[in-house]
């Protein structure tokens, strides 16, 4: 089982890019969690992954502070890089300390003099004894930013536990400040009402971060370095974990990455224990991940980042208010809180929460540009939170030019006047479109058009006002084959704000958005395509995935089911029990014996089915070339009808597909070049990961094609000519790298 496991978790983060859902109307009823979890996956795996107040709450805070903060010099990973011989952190820390070798990282810690005589230290002292960290008032800022969860980071990759720890020696009451920062922290941010989140970085601690560091002469310095040997070091990473959970109770315990390499009984062994003490607790708790685990019973985390149209289950993304440091450096950097509040929109508009970083100085001031932008954040939400707090996505996240998200280490973009984002509240009876920008006297919501949603149920548009829970009434719109047509009350903005809220409210439920060309199924509760809706796109959804989308298991009456896609349905949990295979519409699921009997199900490309693959910026079709050698070149043409620019896409069952050639039978085949520009080739198919592709939904009916060997997406180059090779590269988010596929 190890074995699959891993080759799972591998692909972990992938599959829940391309397990993307457009999600709509409708309150689902909670799943029952179970009474107990011991250290299985299968156990483990029924945990409810993103409890209501978790996707209620939508932001969150927590800061990089440590004595990584006591140079105020590259990065947190200072303490790495200052072993690292001739970098520039290296260089530095000679110049400024010493040598390593004599001036070791653990000096920061126990405290010793730098080269002009000064006493260095990670030694924050409290406001109410004359220094400047006040807990308090951190976690005030944070209740004025308006975040509904914050917490520190723990444990980052140094090894230095913020807690008074007695299985690691190297913590912040034997050392440093003398204080139990964590329990300090715990105590000051739920004493403001917040949720409590705990982050631990330590997995990569004793998995490469001290690799360039000498062996160390004892066993405790041992202990900080990561070199206590397997089998001592991944029992620490557990029993770290364990004392955090008893002294913290956290509801959030975030974890970052190289969790893949921390022993499997470990992991299971601190999530069963973590979900049967919040049993104890009577709490719903949350774990996230980057990797390691998988996306049933915990939250995918993406860093920097998000999905480019909206993602199921729920998701997280870590971003930072700096770009050149997640801790305090002189001269950091911030991004702008129009940046930081638009990506924020964006993120829940798909399905997601964010977690802000900042980053104090060390010791203990918050700077005053983090807190402008903080406050600004915290401005805004007060002001028209009723858009984003406690709401959920709608079928489409929006509309506009600006692109974000679209993976991990995306760079957060302020939107323009002409961008849309889209939320609902959670009865699915009010519809909030967000614009990013004051649009002038009228603007035009193309998403709303006459020929994809029925509005006769519109009762009121209103403009959200400047006061939260005021309102300025707008004239009836008016729709149009091109969109829905917006009146405001002037050419210039009524009062000043970084985003604007148009509420729409309707006599009933949110009329069902009809998906065109998009190849998104729709379920409905109702027979006869009624009732609450849920639009799936390409992926899996076990029973807790298709009640985030808004539709408690069992409840499916009816599916429409674009041409070239089918869907199979399961009776149980997990893709189990009785299969049921629907390849067309099917207004009433009672005729086929499986009305309100569907738990689970999968949405996939008809394997009988023929598609002419195109590329968005070129629109030229992926061509084989015909009955071409094995190893020849794919290409691209324009489109012809010719069966050469006709593929196959068969689900392999493992999250990836199969492109078969209609003319010639070979496959799609990344061939194992891992350089960007390398050109995709064409075999007879032998089941080799070089043949099997990963198709992500991009949004708006495109999609991604990425290589499970290489793991680079098909790219059509750009502008090029008919008969130009197809290429592989890394995915960027470029249209170049985006693929339609209509059903021939």
């Amino acid at each position: 089982m190890a074995i699959s496991r891993r080759a799972f978790l591998s692909s972990a983060a992938g599959i829940v890019a391309a397990a993307t859902a457009n999600l709509t109307i409708g309150t689902a009823r909670a799943l029952a969690a179970p009474s107990s979890y011991s250290p299985t996956w299968a156990s483990v795996d029924q945990h409810p992954a993103a409890p209501e107040w978790f996707q209620d709450a939508k932001f969150g805070i927590y800061f990089h502070w440590g004595a990584f903060s006591v140079p105020a010099y590259g990065s947190e990973w200072y303490p790495r890089n200052m072993y690292i011989g001739g970098s520039d952190v290296n260089n530095h820390h000679i110049a400024t300390y010493g040598d390593p070798s004599v001036w070791p990282y653990n000096n920061f810690l126990d405290g010793a003099r730098d080269k002009a005589g000064n006493w260095v230290q990670f030694a924050p002292k409290l406001a109410s004894q004359g220094g400047s960290f006040d807990p308090d008032a951190w976690a005030q800022l944070f209740v004025d930013a308006g975040a509904r969860f914050a917490g520190p980071v723990a444990e980052h990759h140094d090894g230095f536990s913020m807690w008074n720890s007695s299985v690691n020696e190297w913590n912040s009451v034997q050392r440093g400040p003398k204080l139990n920062l964590l329990q300090i922290f715990r105590d000051s941010i739920r004493g403001k009402g917040l949720k409590l989140l705990v982050a631990m970085h330590h997995a990569y601690n004793f998995n490469g971060y001290y690799d360039h560091a000498p062996a160390q002469p004892t066993a405790s310095l041992q202990k900080l370095f990561g070199q206590l040997g397997s089998t001592a070091e991944n029992q620490l990473w557990y029993a770290k974990l364990k004392e955090v959970i008893d002294l913290a109770q956290p509801d959030i315990l975030w974890e970052d990455f190289d969790l893949s390499r921390v022993d499997e009984t470990q992991r299971l062994n601190f999530l069963s224990y973590y979900y049967n003490q919040a049993l104890g607790w009577g709490r719903e708790v949350v774990a996230t991940y980057k990797d390691g685990y998988d996306n049933l019973g915990e939250v995918f985390d993406y860093e920097r980042g998000g999905p480019g149209d909206i993602a199921n289950p729920y998701w997280l993304t870590d971003d930072s208010i700096s770009s050149s440091s997640w801790c305090y450096t002189v001269g950091i950097g911030y991004y702008s809180t129009q940046q930081m509040l638009h990506s924020l929109i964006d993120r829940i508009s798909k399905n997601g929460n964010m977690l802000l970083n900042i980053a104090p100085m060390a010791d203990g001031t918050i700077p005053q540009g983090q807190k402008d932008v903080l406050l600004g954040i915290g401005d805004y939400l007060g002001r028209f939170g009723e858009s984003l707090y406690a709401t959920r996505a709608w079928t489409v996240y929006g509309e506009g030019p600006t692109k974000m998200g679209g993976g991990s280490f995306t760079t957060p973009v302020a939107g323009t006047n002409k961008d849309f984002r889209f939320t609902r509240n959670k009865a699915g009876t009010v519809l909030y479109a967000t614009v990013l920008g004051w649009p002038g006297s009228s603007t035009t919501i193309s998403t709303l058009a006459s020929g994809r949603i029925d509005l006769s149920s519109l009762t009121s548009v209103q403009l959200l006002n400047s006061t939260t829970g005021t309102y300025l009434g707008l004239p009836a719109p008016t729709q149009g084959s091109d969109g829905l047509h917006v009146t405001l009350p002037s050419s210039s903005a009524p009062f000043g704000a970084l985003a604007y809220v148009l509420k729409f409210t309707f006599s009933g439920q949110i009329p069902v958005l009809q998906a065109g060309g998009t190849g998104v199924v729709t379920a409905y509760s109702d027979v006869s395509y009624a009732g609450t809706a849920a639009g799936l796109v390409l992926g899996t959804y076990t029973a807790a995935q298709l009640q985030s989308a808004g539709l408690s298991p069992r409840t499916i009456s009816s599916l429409r089911v674009p041409a070239g896609y089918q869907v199979t349905g399961y009776s149980g949990d997990n893709f189990t029990g009785t299969a049921w295979t629907f390849g067309a519409d099917n207004a009433d699921l009672r005729n086929t014996g499986n009305n309100d009997a569907i738990t689970s199900l999968k949405v996939a490309f008809d394997p009988a089915a023929y598609f002419r693959i195109s590329n968005v910026t070129d629109g030229l079709a992926l061509d084989s070339g015909g009955n071409v050698a094995s190893g020849s070149n794919l290409k691209q043409w324009s489109w012809n009808g010719s069966t050469n620019l006709q593929w196959q896409a068969v689900d392999l069952g493992n999250g990836y597909y199969k492109l078969v050639n209609r003319t010639n039978g070979m496959v799609a085949d990344g061939w194992g070049s891992t350089a960007d520009g390398s050109p995709a080739q064409q075999a007879a198919w032998n089941g080799g990961n070089n043949q099997q592709w990963q198709i992500t939904n991009r949004g708006s009916g495109l999609y991604s094609i990425a290589n499970r060997t290489t793991g680079l997406v098909l790219d059509g180059g750009g502008q090029v000519a008919s008969g130009s090779v197809t290429k592989q590269w890394s995915w960027n988010g470029s249209p170049n790298l985006q693929w339609s596929f209509i059903a021939q």
